[in-house]
């Protein structure tokens, strides 16, 4: 019985240690990195499309609120989509996607040119002339001398 329990043990350590591995190498670890400040980075954009692009594009088209575009599916009338959620009315919310559409083109835009930048520094740095290698050690350079020196006396 004992012998059972301590090769659970060994496999639950073993596994535990395995997935500590897995967990801490570089590309996990940016992975996590990157989708946080992308979550973070999705509520600034959704932030600036509902509450300063939005706002200003409605008002040019009369006062519209892009997020009370909706189609009410029950036959009832309501006068905004919280009103027809607050009463269970299934609806299409179509300003919704719209927002959403202009969330995701932000979005893209944007890593359209980090991903452009960072194309650009790469092929900066692939056409940068080699550096000039580092010179030899002084002890090199001695026994070079030296084996010239030899060379002189014997040639």
């Amino acid at each position: 019985m004992k012998d059972a329990i301590s090769k659970q043990q060994e496999r639950v350590t073993g596994f535990l240690a395995e997935f500590r591995e897995f967990a801490m190498r570089g590309n996990v670890v940016d992975l996590a990195i990157g989708v946080i400040i992308g979550g973070a980075f999705g509520r600034i954009v959704t932030s600036l499309v509902n509450d300063v692009l939005m706002p200003p594009i409605g008002l040019l088209l009369g006062g519209l609120n892009f997020a009370d575009f909706f189609i009410n599916l029950s036959g009832t009338d309501y006068p905004s989509v919280e009103a027809a959620k607050a009463a269970g009315a299934p609806t299409l919310n179509y300003g919704m996607f719209i927002n959403a559409v202009i969330d995701f083109v932000i979005v893209a835009f944007v890593i359209f040119v980090v991903i452009k930048q960072m194309n650009r520094f790469r092929r900066q740095a692939e056409q940068a002339p080699p550096a000039a290698p580092p010179p030899p050690p002084r002890q090199e350079v001695l026994l070079e001398e030296i084996r010239d020196l030899l060379k002189g006396k014997n040639g």
